[in-house]
């Protein structure tokens, strides 16, 4: 027709994966708060974080196992982990055909980039930039005051216990940024939890922690188990009772969760002790 115009309309380019499974918490969590929770079709088990994601998508994994059948039905074009500790369910996975991708980060500089490349991964990579410096400037923040407590208790994490497994670094650099002294650092940097298992529960009791803070995977914690504990009865934590349950999904989740929610309540209890005089 003369004079007449075509106007092509094209559909938004999608940049990434469009169907994803979070085989752990912490891609489900940064995912959300990036707004691209469309792109998951199915997540752990014990994912909390965002509360509706448990009610919106299905939960087709736990931690160390994952009903693959369940996720094959998804069709996902992309299944994202955490750790050698699923290593199993990745190569499942890709033997299936599934992309995968398990990153295996260790530090808070390592959660930080983390949600800067998965971001990247889904075409956010702005968004994600903020979110991460958002996250960045909330641990400074928490820095900052921390150096400022007139005091700094040494700390014990436990991870787990049976066997005793002290925490893994992102915790105890957590510790340290929200004013607390770890009293196992050399164990801090050993990526596997076999190396850090406490062979001597007794060496707790020569370091004398002030506060003790437990959290046990995928269990509660139990302070008077910690208390009745040979020769734990003396421990100056056990003695003032300071002995405290951080719960394992702001905690031991490599991502956002353990840098707002996991480091402020670890900062609450120090900053509560600082003022003692025992």
């Amino acid at each position: 027709m003369s004079g007449a115009s075509v106007c092509c309309i094209r559909e938004p380019v999608v940049i990434g994966p469009r169907r994803i499974v979070c085989l752990t918490e912490e891609p489900t969590e940064v995912l959300y708060a990036l707004g691209e929770q469309d792109r998951i079709v199915g997540i752990s088990g014990f994912t909390v974080r965002p509360p509706r994601a448990r009610k919106e998508k299905p939960r087709v994994s736990a931690f160390t196992s994952a009903k693959i059948d369940a996720i094959l039905a998804l069709q996902p074009d992309m299944a994202i982990g955490f750790s050698d500790i699923q290593a199993d369910i990745a190569q499942a996975l890709i033997r299936a055909g599934v992309e995968v991708w398990i990153s295996n980060h260790r530090s808070v500089a390592g959660i930080l980039d983390y949600i800067r490349r998965l971001g990247a991964l889904v075409g956010a990579g702005d968004a994600a930039g903020l979110y991460a410096h958002r996250a960045a400037a909330h641990v400074d923040a928490v820095r900052a005051a921390a150096a400022a407590l007139p005091r700094h208790p040494r700390v014990y994490f436990e991870e787990w216990d049976d066997p005793i497994i002290t925490g893994i670094q992102w915790v105890a650099e957590l510790l340290r940024i929200a004013g607390g002294v770890d009293v196992f650092p050399e164990l801090a940097t050993q990526p596997l939890a076999k190396n850090r298992i406490l062979a001597d529960a007794g060496e707790v009791v020569r370091r004398d922690p002030q506060i003790i803070f437990g959290s046990w995977c995928g269990k509660r914690f139990r302070p008077e188990q910690v208390a009745a504990r040979p020769g734990w009865d003396m421990l100056g934590a056990v003695r003032a009772r300071q002995v405290f349950e951080i719960k394992s999904p702001i905690i031991l989740q490599p991502g956002p969760a353990a840098l707002f929610d996991g480091l402020d309540a670890l900062h609450a209890h120090i900053r509560a002790w600082a003022p003692r005089d025992d």
